[in-house]
């Protein structure tokens, strides 16, 4: 197959796909199509991946592997995508794949729950609203349980096993940020006179190579939102920026290369 001479960026290419789709779809799959075209530069043109690096993007995920599955689903449609409109020679959607299981280590249940945990106002604010709206769903829920136990038929209550499935995510997803909220230490955003990068801080960057001006809130892993430029403070972005003053360049290990960007403002 023959690939045109100029292909779309990423950022081209991903809102051609993201336009196509339904709005539910879109709404739930543009994060992380942003997040991917994030992470190998919006700039770049399609033609410019490989498969080699695609396979490596589930790892910089760092999320469970019920999540992973979740947030890669998005992104193997947009490759598919590239490859149906001809901008990739292969269809390196097979190449996203979730990253294997690691051996869990077994660790108390009461020292896991007395772990602080960094968050900021903000990330506070959103999980207390996450919390409340999960909570109101709880009802809801059990009388869709109800009814679908109505059938006596349960050899093929396909619906009751999906409901079932939804209550324990949803149960499961309350005790996280119950445990999140309990064990959370307030981070207070930075005072006008602080000139170095911290949690909570804003960070405007300039690509020193292609001159590309770039805005990024450091977060705790827990609050980090693509779509809104928020970054966890674990990413190689987060922690090449951490303790970095004004007018500092920093370098950035990532699958598309070593990328530099200098430090032109930080905002409390």
């Amino acid at each position: 197959m023959t690939i045109p001479e100029e292909t779309p960026t990423l950022r081209e290419a991903a809102e051609m796909f993201l336009a196509g789709l339904p709005s539910d779809e879109r709404k739930d799959g543009q994060a992380e199509v942003h997040r991917f075209v994030r992470w190998y530069g919006t700039e770049r043109r399609l033609s410019e991946l490989n498969s080699h690096e695609v396979s490596k993007y589930p790892e910089s995920l760092g999320v469970t592997l019920a999540d992973a599955a979740r947030k890669l689903e998005p992104v193997r449609s947009f490759l598919a995508f590239a490859k149906k409109k001809g901008f990739t020679a292969t269809n390196m959607a097979v190449q996203i794949r979730p990253p294997k299981p690691t051996k869990a280590i077994k660790t108390p249940r009461r020292l896991v729950m007395q772990v602080p945990e960094a968050l900021t106002r903000e990330g506070i604010a959103a999980l207390e609203a996450e919390l409340e709206e999960l909570r109101s769903r709880r009802p809801v829920l059990a009388g869709e349980l109800q009814r679908a136990m109505s059938d006596k038929d349960f050899r093929e209550n396909a619906p009751l096993d999906a409901l079932r499935d939804q209550q324990g995510h949803l149960e499961s997803r309350i005790r996280d940020i119950e445990a999140a909220l309990h064990n959370a230490v307030v981070v207070e955003k930075a005072n006008a006179a602080r000139t170095e990068v911290e949690l909570g801080s804003t960070v405007h960057l300039r690509n020193l190579k292609s001159g590309a001006s770039l805005k990024y809130t450091v977060v705790s892993p827990r609050e980090v939102n693509p779509a809104e430029g928020k970054i966890s403070i674990a990413s190689p972005m987060g922690r090449a920026l951490v303790a970095r003053r004004q007018g500092e360049d920093v370098e950035v290990s990532a699958p598309a290369g070593s990328l530099r960007f200098r430090i032109e403002k930080i905002e409390a």
